[in-house]
């Protein structure tokens, strides 16, 4: 998976150079989004009720999506715009690998049971 994630990147460094302007417009989104959804996943698994580990579980799923998944979409999409899609669609994908990194200790942080 990490090789795939690799190869699909290094294949689009040239449209993530040539087209910064609809990339950078689009990270603020991507990073709020990182930001605010394992909120939301708490949130919601305290309107549920749902417990510890299925709390952990609701956080992270609701903060990871596979945006990769829609890349051949874009591609698939008439130039120039499939290049410039292709970029937007791949700096998401390595914002969300580095939030998940940081979610491995976050989650735990957030879903943690109260003392009885």
């Amino acid at each position: 998976m990490a090789m795939t994630f690799f190869v699909v990147v290094g294949s689009q460094v040239p449209s993530l150079k040539e087209n910064t302007a609809p990339v950078v417009d689009a990270v603020p989104v991507y990073l709020a989004y990182a930001v605010l959804s394992p909120l939301l996943g708490k949130v919601s698994s305290m309107i549920f009720r749902v417990g510890y580990y299925g709390s952990r579980a609701v956080s992270f799923s609701t903060a990871t999506r596979n945006s990769l998944v829609v890349l051949p979409l874009a591609l698939s999409l008439p130039a120039p715009e499939n290049r410039i899609v292709a970029a937007v669609i791949v700096t998401q994908t390595i914002i969300e690998i580095l939030s998940e990194l940081v979610y491995i200790k976050a989650i735990p942080i957030l879903t943690r049971q109260k003392e009885k």
